[in-house]
Order: C-alpha cells, then sequence, then structure tokens
C-alpha cells in the first residue's frame, strides 16, 4: 500500500446484505466510532436505514456500483482495507478485486470457490506485489477455523517438541446451523461452471490446486466419500463439505512460508459421526448424499429446483437462532518419527454460517488495517498473512477459542 494516508482504515461493501449487515453490527458493538470505517453498496437508501439501526448516525455512506470500475477505484483508494461479502464472488467479485489490487488497497471477502480464487492468483497476484496490496480470501468458517487452527497446533508442537506434526487431521466435531444461502449460491455456481469449463474442473480435481505455480502436487489425495474409521478420535468419520477448499487453503498456507511443515506433510478434513454400527451406517450415508451431489448438481433442471428449495442469498438465521448456534473442530498432530503429538480444539459461540463468520470476516478486516503485519503484498491465506494477530483478535471479540487439549 502507498505510504499516502487514506480516510478510511475500513469500507464493509456489501453492507446492506444479510451477512454484511452482520459485520457491521460486529463492528458498530466492538468499535463504533474509534475505528474509522464506512458502509459501501449500491443502494444509499437500504444504506441510511441500516445506518440509523446501528445507532451512528455519523457513520460515513460510500455509493458505488459493482458494474461501474470508475465508482469503485474511486472507493478503493479512500481505504486501508475493503471488506466484501458480495458473492458468489466468481460471478461478482473480479471488479473489485482488480481495483483494491491496483491501489495498493487491502482486501478480504469470504469466498469458498477454489475455482475463482485459483483465477485471482493466476490474474492479480503480480499487480498486488506492485501496488502492496494485502489480498486474503476465506475469512470466514471457511476457512480461518481450519487454516489457524493448523497453524496454531503446530506452533504449539514446535514450543512443545522442538518439531513440527508431519500429519495434521481436522475433525468437525459438533455444530448448529446450516450452511448460508451465499455459500450455496457459490457452491451451485461452482458445479455449473465445472460442466462448462475444463481448468474449472482441474482446479478441482487437484488437491493442491491453490498452491503456487509449479508446486501443485504433494502426498494428499482427494477426500474419499467412504465411512473411514479414525483411532485417533475413536469415531467414524465422513466427508465434509467445505473441506475441498480449506484443506487447499491449508496447503496454501505451507507452501507459502516456504515448507515449513515440509514438502510431505499431510492434511486432511472429515465430520465425525460417531462410534459403532450407526456412526458408521451415518458415514456412509453422508458419504453418498457428497458423492451424488455433483452428479446431480450437473443437470441443469436440477439445480433450477435446488435454487428455489434451498437457502437464497441474503436469506438467514434469526438473532436468536445465531445465538443458540455453534461450532467445534477438533485438530489432531503427529510427528511420525519421534511419535509427538498433540490435540486442538477450535470452537465458537455463534452459528458457523453467519454469527461467526460475520465476526470472523470483521476481525480480519481491522487486523489487516492495523496490524503490524509481516508479510508483503500478495495473495495470501488467512493463516500466512495475519497468524497470532488474528487468532488474538478473534478470541479476544469474536467468540472463537483455541485450545490445547492435554490428553
Amino acid at each position: 500500500m502507498t505510504e499516502k494516508a487514506r480516510e478510511y482504515e475500513v469500507v464493509l461493501w456489501g453492507a446492506t446484505g444479510f451477512t454484511g449487515s452482520l459485520v457491521a453490527r460486529h463492528l458498530a458493538e466492538n468499535y463504533g466510532e474509534g475505528l474509522a470505517w464506512a458502509l459501501a453498496g449500491r443502494n444509499r437508501e437500504k444504506l441510511e436505514a441500516l445506518r440509523d439501526t446501528l445507532g451512528l448516525p455519523d457513520l460515513p455512506i460510500i455509493q458505488a456500483d459493482s458494474g461501474d470500475r470508475a465508482s469503485l477505484d474511486a472507493m478503493v483508494a479512500r481505504t486501508r482495507v475493503v471488506c466484501t461479502t458480495v458473492g458468489p464472488y466468481a460471478r461478482y467479485g473480479d471488479a473489485l478485486l482488480a481495483a483494491c489490487a491496483a491501489a495498493g488497497t487491502h482486501y478480504c471477502d469470504l469466498t469458498g470457490e477454489v475455482q475463482w480464487m485459483a483465477r485471482t492468483i493466476d490474474r492479480y497476484l503480480a499487480t498486488a506485489r506492485d501496488s502492496g496490496a494485502r489480498i486474503v480470501h476465506t475469512c470466514g468458517f471457511d476457512s480461518i477455523p481450519s487454516d489457524l487452527g493448523t497453524w496454531y497446533l503446530q506452533e504449539q508442537m514446535f514450543e512443545r517438541y522442538g518439531e513440527y506434526a508431519d500429519e495434521v487431521k481436522s475433525r468437525v466435531g459438533k455444530f448448529s446451523g446450516g450452511a448460508s444461502g451465499g455459500t450455496i449460491a457459490s457452491m451451485m455456481l461452482m458445479l455449473e461452471e465445472a460442466v462448462d469449463d475444463p481448468a474449472v474442473r482441474e482446479a478441482l480435481a487437484n488437491p493442491y490446486s491453490l498452491n503456487p505455480e509449479g508446486e501443485q502436487w504433494g502426498p494428499d489425495e482427494l477426500d474419499s466419500n467412504q465411512p473411514q474409521y479414525d483411532a485417533d478420535f475413536a469415531q467414524w468419520t465422513a466427508p465434509f463439505v467445505m473441506a475441498a477448499i480449506n484443506a487447499r487453503v491449508v496447503r496454501r498456507s505451507n507452501a507459502l512460508a516456504g515448507y515449513p511443515w515440509g514438502v510431505d506433510f499431510r492434511f486432511d478434513e472429515r465430520l465425525l459421526t460417531g462410534a459403532g454400527a450407526r456412526g458408521k451406517a451415518r458415514a456412509a450415508g453422508i458419504g453418498m448424499g457428497s458423492q451424488l451431489t455433483p452428479l446431480v448438481m450437473g443437470l441443469k433442471p436440477l439445480r433450477w429446483m435446488a435454487g428455489r428449495l434451498l437457502p437464497a442469498p441474503g436469506e438467514g438465521p434469526s438473532p436468536r437462532e445465531q445465538r443458540r448456534g455453534h461450532f467445534e473442530l477438533f485438530f489432531h498432530g503427529r510427528n511420525f518419527a519421534s511419535g509427538n503429538a498433540l490435540k486442538l480444539r477450535v470452537s465458537g459461540d455463534r452459528d458457523p454460517g453467519y454469527g461467526a463468520t460475520s465476526r470472523m470476516l470483521g476481525e480480519a478486516a481491522v487486523c489487516l488495517a492495523r496490524d503490524n503485519l509481516d508479510c508483503d503484498g500478495g495473495v495470501w491465506t488467512p493463516a500466512t498473512a495475519m497468524d497470532g494477530l488474528l487468532l488474538a483478535r478473534l478470541q479476544a471479540s469474536a467468540g472463537i477459542q483455541f485450545d490445547i487439549l492435554d490428553d
């Protein structure tokens, strides 16, 4: 970023959407007028109505349009960070990201679209490096808990044993709250693009597709749809819907950091389904659904039907449902040579799709704006851009906890 002072620390783009309004509320409640920030979007009346509900009558408003590049350029030039909730990003995100990369404006979003992330790395990495813009995707439930959880476990492994884990397993435990309408829309668009675009199919078929060019290989394979028993957790496991993005982000973190965990580091993420025959049967059912979903969604009439039945972007749980939501992820890391192992729990006190995600994104934006980060301009992961600085903010202000579990 250029040294010239910016008018704002954070501009929230898409503020009047369901998730955007939650991010706005989090920033208002935790930072208020102590943060130089602004609400941004297309509709000024909706932005003013949101401002009224926040109780911040002097909060600035910026009107811009994703179809008007000049308005985006003007907006991003005024702020240190743009925080965007407008997805699917593969459909609506390119112009804003291009503007940020060119202006040296830091950027964070909620995308879980592997194919779009792969394209943005190719298109904007060089520009972001030149301008100093830090571009950070996946700053929500996908993929902050998985990415920072793995990073923190590895840091604790090294602190305790002087060595890193050769393998980290992430296991999704109890959670309450379904996928957001925006996440579902993004997944459907990704499947739709995969039908017509070989490059998208290639990105989805390679577990290392988000690694730097020339480094898109490693020991991990695509996630299995079959039930798998995990002796370290004494439970059966099934494929987890967000593992496809989370695992790629973790692998990219290891690569961007220069492979401190080794070029043969292994990572996988799965859903815990319980012990015994019931746990195995549940894992088998989830696995069958995971196997059929891309086949079914590859058919246009069924995609249309799903779009009518599933939650749409902008729809979400009530405040009470968000407060009652929660999630837990468990991590197990092991060094094969020494046998040293460590377990970690990452937990949140809001539903993962909205309540927790909006807090994570808000804290990521403030971290990018205010904290003294080690990385230069480029396309980073949450862990490689913000590591322990973001973790501390999440524990202090977002209800996300990182706890080492001693057996």
